[in-house]
């Protein structure tokens, strides 16, 4: 079955029911996965923005109180190259962002073409 697209509203409003600064954090996470894979498609789901490609979860971004999370959905398969990459069980890992401090464009980059190319490497 076919998922309706979500309006640029819904992830607008996911947005706007944040304090500005897990928004600005938030925001520049958004940009930096979006520049370098602009074929993702953020959706919310469970009240945090994922990021899908072909509908299958690859990325997402979790706010919480004191700093914001960057899950990477199939991040147990980058743990050799990613070290910054926290977490256990099965297979989600993530990586924190402190509000009010610089994003790292290039890790988040990395991440997220590492979990693409994962990704392909799992559809084989």
């Amino acid at each position: 079955m076919r998922r309706p697209l979500q309006s640029p509203a819904l992830i607008n409003a996911f947005y706007d029911s944040v304090r500005p600064e897990q928004r600005e954090t938030g925001q520049a996470i958004q940009k930096a996965i979006l520049a370098t894979a602009p074929q993702l498609r953020p959706e919310v789901k469970w009240g945090n923005l994922v990021f899908t490609n072909d509908g299958d979860n690859l990325l997402a971004l979790v706010l919480f109180k004191a700093n914001a999370h960057l899950q990477v959905f199939n991040g147990v398969l980058l743990l050799g190259d990613f070290p910054e990459l926290q977490g256990a069980g099965k297979g989600m890992r993530h990586v924190k962002f402190r509000y009010r401090q610089p994003i790292d464009d290039k890790l988040v980059s990395e991440l997220t073409q590492a979990s693409i190319d994962a990704w392909s490497r799992s559809l084989r």
